[in-house]
């Protein structure tokens, strides 16, 4: 089996995302700007929802791809192309490797930029907090297996349905700073779902 079918066997996941076309810098910059976040990923442009091969005309696409990476993404994201032939259809492979310059943002609108983590097969939105614990250098997350407060927050939400920044800082005897850390390095590694679009944010399982 080669590389391509087996990204698209594995399916849309923290790694790997799938796009028949690119139209719309505005819509891809999140895509790039999560994984630039995050740990990386791969997006194959020519490939359906479903899996499906629909190919593509690569100069095309390449020429948003890049556009949304320059221009759409701050600082800029960098890119990688391979073009793979497939039963005489051609599937863009768009590289983005994990960055050392995090936290970048995406541009929504004019004087609108707003971060994205990728957290299972979707481009999530972070909070300013968020935001400020991805600038942190990667080593400075203690490393998984989790220690005693991310144990103890996984042990709450499985009878909790959520619990808020306030509510761990409490629960773990906590400074804000480092239960937020916590809960951002949890969210990143997909133990956590961040909802910041109501009055206070708050965590699920993922």
């Amino acid at each position: 089996m080669d590389e391509l079918q087996r990204l698209i066997l594995q399916g849309e996941n923290d790694r790997v995302d799938f796009k028949q076309r690119v139209r719309q810098p505005e819509k891809i910059a999140r895509t790039l700007v999560s994984f630039a976040n995050t740990r990386g990923g791969v997006i194959l442009i020519g490939v359906k929802d479903n899996g499906t091969i629909s190919g593509i005309d690569p100069e095309e696409e390449k020429h948003t791809l890049q556009l949304a990476a320059d221009f759409y993404c701050d600082p800029p994201v960098q890119v990688q192309y391979e073009e793979v032939e497939e039963d005489n259809l051609t599937v863009l492979k768009v590289i983005i490797p994990e960055s050392i310059h995090k936290p970048h943002f995406a541009k929504i609108k004019e004087d609108d930029w707003r971060g994205y983590v990728r957290v299972k097969d979707t481009s999530v939105q972070t909070s300013k907090m968020a935001d400020k614990a991805l600038a942190m250098e990667p080593e400075q997350f203690e490393p998984l297996p989790l220690d005693r407060h991310e144990n103890a927050i996984l042990l709450y939400l499985q009878k909790a349905p959520r619990i808020t920044l306030r509510q761990f800082m409490q629960l773990a005897n906590l400074s804000e700073r480092r239960a937020y850390r916590t809960l951002v390095k949890l969210v990143i590694h997909g133990y956590l779902r961040l909802h910041d679009k109501e009055k206070e944010a708050y965590y699920t399982l993922s």
